[in-house]
């Protein structure tokens, strides 16, 4: 076996084993999540996200789903990316500094009651803390989608979801899976159930056994 072959075979082996946590302990809380958003967006609640790097590519992926559609048809839900307003962002970032780019954006944009998601692989990312104390202190649900804990980020959300892996790779792969099943949870939950699921499968196991 080639170095490079035994390269990939760890990388898989590496997500196989962080899904299978995921699986275990985390189904129950991205469930949740997926009902919570259905009793936010519908009202005319947003939700706001955030991330740095390929963290960033995977809010504006979670923001694109709400806005378009997941799966089946639905209406579209208010949902932004904060890293997508490009004049925003270099304005802050050149007049307040790069630890204020998403902090001045949730006092802007955030409401009480709305969400904020934020995704850091390290979760020490100072312009996500910034962020989830806005967010924290203007009355958004704060949710945030890091790699181990403990980190300073999961401290700083009201709710965290911790993918256990050294690699920065297997987390943001991790994190995408538990995305979708966020985005299944909520069409689910407001409504919007794709046959499989009405027939029982796979929400009628989710929750049991996890954490």
């Amino acid at each position: 076996m080639t170095d490079s072959l035994r390269a990939a075979h760890a990388h898989c082996q590496s997500l196989q084993d962080a899904l299978s946590r995921l699986r275990e302990h985390g189904l129950g809380q991205v469930a949740a999540w997926g009902r919570q958003l259905a009793a936010v967006l519908p009202v005319g609640g947003r939700l706001l996200a955030a991330g740095n790097g390929g963290s960033a590519a995977q809010a504006q992926h979670l923001t694109a789903e709400l806005v378009g559609r997941y799966r089946d048809e639905r209406p579209a839900y208010s949902a932004i990316a904060l890293h997508t307003d490009t004049s925003s962002v270099t304005a802050i970032g050149n007049d307040y500094g790069f630890e204020e780019l998403y902090a001045r954006q949730v006092a802007a944009h955030g409401r009480p009651g709305d969400v904020l998601v934020l995704m850091s692989t390290s979760g020490r990312s100072a312009n996500l803390l910034g962020a989830a104390d806005t967010g924290r202190a203007a009355g958004l649900r704060v949710w945030a989608l890091t790699g181990p804990r403990p980190n300073p980020l999961a401290a700083s959300a009201d709710e965290a979801l911790c993918i256990g892996s050294d690699s920065t790779a297997t987390v943001q792969e991790a994190h995408l899976v538990a995305l979708h099943l966020m985005c299944e949870a909520f069409d689910a939950a407001a409504g919007h159930r794709p046959a499989s699921a009405a027939a029982g499968a796979p929400w009628g196991s989710w929750g049991r056994g996890a954490a």
